[in-house]
């Protein structure tokens, strides 16, 4: 497993095109003594899929925002280093053009949506960017199609689920077809079941469309299976970036604030405990630790 500052980025596509790349990258919040971000240098390639996880506070939502531009052209700090989204340096690109290739999921879905139906709410920000009439019909279709909500198309945001508003959330920047989907804890206000619709639909982007996602969440069990490499950040810098099974099999993520995938857990405790059974490759889910016990007393 490769901790942080090791070499090239853990877990990345081999040859792939880098789409987002960051160089020394600090950052603290106007008026805060303490820096938010300290020292990140990272690339991540084309097709990607990075999993963010970290207590609160650990730099995360930063870390996003610096992503596509909100920082530093919104919220004010002692910004160095640089970030290139794309080749655009998001210093001297506005946040308007950055957007359509980072485009950005926050927490709480609400504070992206307003129109009055679900489809004026994914064609609006392709009508700010001033799109003729009939592409943003056929963006429309095709996003909520990919997200499979279109009979939802006529209905009022405010009168669906968390699940579904979130869903229409990412239609809405799908719609602009970014290089990169950025999400920041996307499923934290969600049930479980509603949880792992999302997750379902966020894993088949990156598979089926090969969209790069980088994706700030908690409930690791249901993303690390998928997902390409796992950064672990602590007190604005990133301490772990590898593939998934290598920081569990070799980090110590309790450390960190980082609740282990249950089946991951116990596989860990197996062999540790040193009895008969052994996992050879720590398990991602579930389904992989069945597997090998039933391996084991076939």
């Amino acid at each position: 497993m490769r901790r942080a500052g090791e070499g090239a980025s853990g877990g990345s596509r081999l040859g792939a095109e880098a789409v987002i790349k960051v160089d020394n990258l600090s950052f603290r919040y106007l008026g805060s003594e303490d820096y938010a971000l300290k020292d990140i240098t990272l690339e991540v390639k084309r097709g990607d899929f990075v999993v963010l996880a970290g207590r609160s506070g650990c730099g995360k939502t930063t870390l996003l925002r610096c992503l596509n531009g909100l920082i530093p052209n919104f919220y004010e700090g002692d910004f160095s280093g640089r970030v290139l989204v794309c080749g655009m340096d998001t210093r001297e690109t506005p946040p308007h053009i950055l957007s359509q290739k980072a485009g950005m999921v926050f927490q709480n879905p609400d504070n992206q949506l307003f129109a009055l139906s679900v489809e004026a709410d994914v064609a609006f920000p392709l009508e700010n960017l001033g799109l003729p009439r009939e592409v943003i019909l056929e963006r429309v279709e095709w996003a909520l199609k990919l997200l499979g909500i279109e009979d939802l198309r006529d209905r009022s945001p405010f009168e669906l689920s968390g699940g579904q508003k979130q869903k229409v959330a990412i239609a809405s920047i799908l719609a602009m077809k970014p290089d990169v989907l950025l999400l920041d804890e996307p499923t934290s206000s969600l049930d479980p079941a509603s949880a792992k619709s999302l997750i379902d639909s966020i894993v088949e982007l990156n598979r089926r469309e090969g969209l790069t996602i980088i994706i700030s969440e908690h409930r690791l069990e249901l993303l690390l299976p998928h997902a390409s490499r796992l950064m672990v950040m602590d007190r604005g810098r990133i301490v772990y970036d590898s593939d998934p099974r290598s920081v569990l099999e070799g980090g110590d993520l309790l450390a960190y604030g980082i609740a282990l995938p249950r089946a991951s857990e116990v596989a860990r405790y197996v062999n540790l405990r040193g009895g008969c059974l052994r996992f050879e490759k720590i398990p991602l889910s579930v389904d992989e630790f069945v597997e090998r016990v039933r391996g084991f007393i076939a």
